[in-house]
């Protein structure tokens, strides 16, 4: 061993107190060489100390966006990256707020909504699919944006994901998912589930959709060619799993539950869990970030959870960002992470988009 690696500069704080202490203690000067001893012990925790605040923090919060007449909770995002746009389903409202990322500040407003939960962009038609709890899609066109169809039919309509390749939105409502063809807005069929759908991820390479279906405490394989449940993975030690993230260059399905708060990572290819990390209580939303292989947790307890990646099938925690309790929900693009802070109290509702060092 070199001697940088046995210098007790290199130690961690509680083995740099004992090597100390022990110095002192046990025949080099008596009381005296204590007294030194513990006053190098102190200069050295407070050499580590500003070396820690020195440190860059994962998450710095770059700007935030004032929603001063914003009530309640507030659900799910979706990102039109052409135009900047980043729309925010405030559920408690019943309205969905368009932030301008360029700007920083809310652009418009949409207004008469029931519960929006979920929301979908279409890119090349410039189209916003909307999913309420009142039991439908309202699709949304132009600038400013207006209303031109609703879906009916949908109960509890919740999360959207848009299919490029198939120009088909996928909409969790009841116990099943609808397909929604973007051209027509109609209604292309559905696809049964043992329970009601929360998160969904689509694979891009292949057909098939994870599904997190926590009343039936399982993950649901759907094939979307086929319309069908292909295969069914139990979770049965956790309960509660809502927020779900994908990995496919390393076929690593990432799932968070909150009874007990725990993130669970799951192998695509063998269907078996590879790792479980404890994480913060009441996680909503979940993202991977493939560049520097680490996951955000979104949890209403009031932190993000940032676990990293060490390989496909090691996970560790490595962070706990403070937000604020109620935080639930957000979304991550281009190396920003957009958290939504509802309102409490006097203080009023807000975006934070902090940047990830």
């Amino acid at each position: 061993m070199d001697a940088k690696s046995t210098s007790p500069a290199h130690y961690s704080l509680a083995a740099r107190t004992r090597y100390f202490l022990k110095l002192g203690a046990i025949g080099f000067g008596g009381p005296v060489a204590l007294v030194g001893s513990v006053a190098a012990m102190v200069g050295v925790l407070a050499f580590a100390g500003t070396v820690r605040a020195q440190t860059p923090a994962p998450l710095e919060l770059a700007y935030t966006v004032p929603l001063p007449d914003v009530r309640g909770r507030i659900d799910h995002f979706a990102l039109d990256k052409e135009d900047g746009r980043l729309f925010v389903a405030a559920l408690g409202n019943g309205s969905v707020e368009v932030i301008d990322l360029r700007a920083r500040t809310r652009s418009a407003r949409i207004t008469g909504l029931h519960e929006p939960q979920g929301i979908g962009y279409v890119p090349r038609s410039k189209r916003l699919f909307v999913a309420d709890a009142g039991g439908g899609v309202d699709v949304f066109d132009g600038w400013p944006l207006q209303r031109t169809a609703r879906i009916d039919g949908l109960d509890d309509a919740d999360n959207v994901r848009y299919d490029a390749s198939a120009r088909r939105i996928y909409v969790g409502y009841g116990h099943a998912l609808a397909l929604v063809d973007v051209s027509t807005h109609a209604l292309a069929g559905s696809i049964d589930l043992a329970g009601h759908p929360e998160s969904f991820q689509l694979a891009s390479s292949g057909s098939r959709i994870f599904v997190n279906v926590p009343t039936a405490r399982h993950i649901a394989i759907v094939d979307r060619d086929k319309r069908t449940v292909i295969g069914q993975w139990p979770i049965d030690d956790a309960s509660a799993n809502f927020p779900m993230a994908l990995d496919e260059a390393n076929h690593r399905l990432f799932v968070a539950t909150r009874r007990p708060a725990l993130l669970l990572v799951y192998d695509t290819q063998r269907g078996t869990r590879v790792a479980t990390v404890r994480i913060g209580g009441d996680a909503d939303d979940l993202f991977f970030d493939a560049k520097r292989r680490q996951l955000y947790v979104v949890c209403g307890e009031g932190v993000v959870d940032i676990v990293q990646q060490r390989d496909a099938d090691h996970y560790a925690s490595a962070e706990q960002v403070p937000t604020v309790r109620g935080a639930r929900t957000g979304w991550f693009a281009d190396d920003v992470l957009y958290v939504a802070v509802p309102a409490r109290g006097t203080s009023p509702a807000e975006i934070r988009a902090y940047a990830i060092r």
